[in-house]
């Protein structure tokens, strides 16, 4: 199935001109890959407000989805990661998501909502260092009962 957009000017004279710097939106710039013969979008910004909120909500959804499944992936296995790489950066990218949302989506999302988000985000770092500090509490277990057994004659 093929999308085709066409915008189509009236009288041929006229021009729209639009300064996007002096526009109060949400700006975003689209990640499409499908290839078609109408308009490349570069940039877009958003201006409606319930339109705002329904676009960063549906996109806050979906990065914490995927930290969620990053979660359960990684309570899910033995800790065939030695050194817990992937949870240390799963917890960086966690606190980096915080302050997005805290610095960036706060002015267009209520209160009420990214305080809801900001205890998601929390709940998420908590299971996230729970599961890193187990790890390096079996590893330091492991070591020492090593140590122990090569030591005994």
């Amino acid at each position: 199935m093929t999308k085709y957009y066409s915008i189509i000017k009236e009288p041929k004279n006229s021009k729209i001109e639009i300064d996007y710097n002096k526009l109060n939106g949400f700006r975003l710039m689209p990640k499409n890959q499908v290839e078609y013969d109408g308009i490349m979008v570069n940039k877009l910004v958003l201006i409606n407000q319930s339109f705002i909120e329904r676009v960063l909500k549906k996109k806050i959804k979906r990065k914490l989805d995927l930290y969620l499944n990053l979660i359960i992936e990684t309570l899910g296995q033995e800790s065939d990661d030695e050194s817990g790489e992937s949870i240390r950066q799963a917890l960086n990218d966690l606190s980096r998501y915080r302050d997005v949302i805290e610095y960036k989506y706060q002015k267009y999302l209520d209160e009420k909502y990214i305080a809801l988000l900001l205890q998601k985000i929390a709940i998420l770092e908590y299971e996230l260092k729970q599961k890193f500090v187990s790890m390096m509490n079996y590893q330091e277990v492991e070591k020492e009962e090593h140590s122990k057994s090569g030591r005994s004659r």
